[in-house]
């Protein structure tokens, strides 16, 4: 009898073998889905992992910007000039606008009524510079596209909430409110010329910024506000907030808080430059009221002694706060319309003028370089024939032979016209080379004329000193119109003033064969400050600076120091530019001479007439430039102590007439501020 346990029955059972082939099959797909978890897993961890964490954070936070206080622009004593008020702003969601039919005029309009204020104000608001129809920065949006559109600012708050109280009638109207500029008018002073004005950023400088600028900053558009907005604007705070699903915030990942700005203090006197300003208008009005177009204008104090601007103003002036609120589109069209004299261009710095005889305090120095003796004796006649033209004195009369000190005090242009006439001959006359040594030429580019003065407000205008070489290039660049011209003539001028285009031609004729020749002419116009030479007024102020304190040159400063939030103070060092070749024995000569111009006899004696000279000595120039089709432009420079050099003063007025009628006396209530002030 067999065992039922042989190997041979062992071997032959086959539901042993079926029950273990199922086990293993579910422990191997076992093994394989927890293998498949574990690599998963590891992918999720190692190789996604951090681009998973990125998302996750970019989901569930939210970035709160916390914007910066700017400084503020405050006075030599501390006073602000500007500073930081809060205004109420309403907003438009760009969406609204877009999905109504009439592209939300009716929304706007009614805002506006609501406001009190124009619909065009508002309108303009709503399209982005630079697009078609789009009004010019800033009165149109300069901001980011994607941020809801602030239509009004500064509007009154109680106005403002009506629209948020009733949605339905004012779908996508908001109200917030942002930080703004004050500007606070101390002792009455506006500077707007120097301070400046600020807008919204713009989109261009919201992405170029590295996220240090975002569209509801304030960022400056000139003046100092321009200047030093890296130090007025401060640093933005950041919060980051958790958030979940819902929208609700969670938690606070992170704050990095505001930096205020740093105040800038400048070296103005607000109560001086309040009293600046007036002389300044006063000199226009009394120009006005002799019939004179004066049209420009501008007045400074530079301390001597480092460049320090004390004081400064231009004319037609403006009021800064017409930007605090958004500006409109017409009030925007009417600070830069040339027929309403552009008020924002500064006179200061931006436009120049020719110095007529405030020149010739170079020319004296020029002269005796080439050769002339201070102790000579020059004829001082009416007139004089130079090349074949006959060249007037125009501030003067003749006087016979008199000596330079004399020729400065009265202003004798024939005595220059002589001197300048000499040193072109003697440097070969038309046919001297372009780089030919012009001594009238070197001393008024080492006075600094020529070229921009350094001061810290932008837009400054170089100036024009023509020498052989500009002359040459001048006519290069002209001569094709200049020769249509000569072919032409002047038919649109002639309808009205026949002799003038008559002139006009001749003149084109002329210059399209020989422009780029230096003639006499040229020499002896530079010489007191005519021609085509140009300068501002700070260069002019630059220059009797210079006279003053010995023959150096300063950069005019107009800011002293930066302030921190907690009182530190760290001061802005002046900068000396240069220093004038300036023979001792000739400026104490130039020094004695305009001495004299502001006491009887001299051209300004009548307006400094009872001025206080033995405690206070003031010295000066007048100057009456001739400009072709234009009146006259009036100037007075002069600087004082003389005992002890402290102030320049240097007015101008365009088309103002004559400046010992118009610009001596505002010099002389400016020197009248000083004292009353004890400065």
């Amino acid at each position: 009898m067999r065992s039922r346990w042989s190997p041979r029955l062992r071997l032959g059972r086959r539901p042993p073998v079926r029950r273990v082939g199922v086990a293993g099959v579910v422990l191997v797909l076992l093994v394989t889905m927890f293998g498949l978890l574990l690599g998963r897993l590891g992918q999720l961890q190692l190789v996604q992992g951090p681009e998973l964490a990125r998302t996750a954070t970019t989901v569930n936070t939210r970035a709160i910007t916390e914007h910066a206080l700017r400084g503020r622009i405050l006075d030599s004593r501390g006073t602000p000039f500007v500073g930081n008020s809060f205004d109420t702003v309403v907003t438009v969601q760009r969406s609204v606008l877009v999905d109504a039919k009439d592209g939300g005029r009716d929304l706007v309009t009614r805002v506006a009524a609501v406001l009190g204020l124009p619909f065009d104000r508002l309108w303009g608001k709503t399209m982005l510079c630079g697009t078609a129809g789009a009004p010019a920065a800033p009165a149109c949006f300069n901001g980011s596209p994607y941020v809801p559109i602030p239509v009004a600012t500064g509007v009154d708050a109680r106005r403002a909430l009506t629209l948020v109280e009733q949605p339905e009638k004012y779908p996508g109207v908001g109200v917030t409110t942002q930080p703004g500029r004050d500007y606070a008018r101390p002792d009455g002073a506006l500077a707007p010329h120097l301070l400046g004005w600020v807008a919204r950023a713009d989109a261009d400088e919201v992405s170029g910024s590295g996220g240090r600028v975002d569209a509801d900053d304030l960022v400056g558009r000139s003046g100092l506000e321009s200047q030093y907005d890296f130090a007025l604007r401060g640093t933005n705070g950041r919060t980051v907030v958790a958030v979940d699903p819902r929208g609700i915030v969670t938690d606070t990942v992170s704050v990095t808080p505001p930096v205020a700005g740093l105040d800038v203090v400048t070296h103005l006197d607000s109560r001086l430059q309040a009293r600046t300003e007036a002389a300044l208008a006063g000199a226009v009005a009394r120009a006005h009221s002799s019939k004179l177009r004066a049209d420009t204008g501008a007045a400074v104090v530079l301390d001597v002694t480092n460049g320090a601007v004390v004081a400064a103003a231009s004319y037609p002036s403006y009021d800064p706060s017409a930007f605090a609120g958004g500006i409109s589109s017409a009030e925007l069209a009417r600070l830069t319309s040339r027929a309403n004299g552009s008020p924002l261009t500064s006179r200061l710095t931006a436009e120049t003028f020719p110095p007529a005889s405030t020149f010739k305090v170079i020319s004296v120095p020029a002269a005796v370089s080439s050769g002339a003796k201070l102790t000579g004796s020059y004829d001082c006649s009416p007139n004089v024939s130079i090349g074949g033209r006959l060249f007037n004195n125009f501030e003067s009369r003749g006087y016979g032979p008199i000596d330079l000190h004399r020729a400065l005090v009265v202003s004798c242009d024939t005595v220059f016209y002589r001197l300048a006439y000499a040193a072109w001959l003697a440097q070969g006359g038309l046919a001297a080379p372009t780089g030919a040594p012009d001594p009238f030429v070197a001393m008024a580019k080492a006075f600094g004329l020529g070229r921009r003065t350094g001061i810290d407000v932008p837009g400054e205008a170089a100036g024009r000193v023509p020498d052989r070489a500009w002359k040459e290039e001048y006519w290069l660049a002209t001569k094709d119109a200049t020769c249509r011209r000569a072919g032409t003539g002047y038919p649109e001028v002639a309808r009205t003033d026949r002799v003038r285009a008559d002139y006009l031609k001749r003149l084109a004729t002329e210059n399209c064969a020989t422009g780029y020749q230096y003639r006499a002419g040229d020499a002896v116009n530079f010489s007191i400050g005519q021609g085509d030479t140009a300068v501002t007024l700070l260069q002019m102020a630059g220059v009797y600076a210079a006279i003053a304190n010995g023959g150096t040159l300063w950069q005019p400063q107009v800011a002293a120091a930066y302030r921190a939030p907690d009182g530190t103070t760290t001061p802005i060092v002046p900068k000396r530019v240069a220093r004038v070749p300036l023979r001792s024995d000739v400026l104490a000569y130039v020094r004695a001479a305009l001495g004299d111009v502001t006491r009887p006899g001299g051209s300004a004696g009548t307006a400094f007439a009872g001025f206080p000279q033995a405690r206070y000595p003031v010295a000066g120039k007048t100057g009456t430039g001739e400009v072709f089709g234009k009146q006259a432009t009036g100037w007075f420079a002069g600087y004082g102590p003389t005992t002890k050099p402290r102030y320049a003063v240097v007015v101008v007025v365009g088309q103002g007439g004559s400046g010992s009628k118009v610009a001596a006396p505002a010099v002389r209530q400016i020197f009248d501020a000083i004292l009353a002030l004890g400065l």
